[in-house]
């Protein structure tokens, strides 16, 4: 079975219905690999334990971690059920980024940007990852979020263990559209 899908199911089940496949989340978000590992080959998608570690190194995205024990493993954030990912506010770049479909735009600059069903809202400060996830809801959209102001106005931020960095939400004022992506 390609690693894609693999990664993709991994996805699903630690960052939002561990129940398909069987497996117990702990209050962190961790699986116990062998659990999971057996509950895969169970369900008849074959995975081996080197087999996962390499899925988790080699990930473009870094979107799982392993325990440092090296027994457990969970997603690094994007959650749609409480998590406790243990994350320490961090100060964030001046400026962030975060990619969006041409028609949510309405939404966001009236409402701002909301976690909706996940315990925050994800930006970054790379250009490509942030067209990247635009681009995977219709035409893409960067927006340039004013990190600095929202510190300076009380807002949190945090850092995932992925580098992506995470809020509770972006009121509108805190929004630019960049009419001209850069290259």
């Amino acid at each position: 079975m390609p690693n894609d899908h693999i990664s993709k199911l991994l996805s699903l089940v630690l960052r939002h219905q561990p129940q398909q496949l069987g497996i117990d989340l702990d209050a962190g978000g961790w699986a116990d690999i062998q659990q999971l590992l057996k509950q895969f080959n169970t369900t008849g998608v074959p995975l081996n334990h080197q087999q996962l570690l390499t899925l988790v190194a080699d990930s473009d995205k870094q979107r799982f971690a392993i325990s440092a024990d090296g027994q457990k493993i969970r997603a690094n954030q994007g959650h749609s059920f409480p998590v406790d990912l243990d994350l320490t506010p961090q100060v964030p770049p001046d400026v962030l980024l975060h990619g969006t479909a041409s028609r949510f735009l309405a939404a966001i600059q009236t409402e701002g940007l909301q976690k909706m069903a996940r315990h925050h809202v994800h930006l970054t400060e790379h250009i490509d990852a942030a067209l990247a996830v635009g681009q995977r809801y219709g035409k893409p959209v960067l927006l340039q979020i004013d990190a600095a102001a929202m510190v300076a106005a009380g807002h949190t931020f945090y850092q995932s263990a992925n580098h992506v960095w995470l809020t509770d939400n972006v009121p509108p004022n805190f929004i630019h559209i960049l009419e001209d992506i850069p290259a």
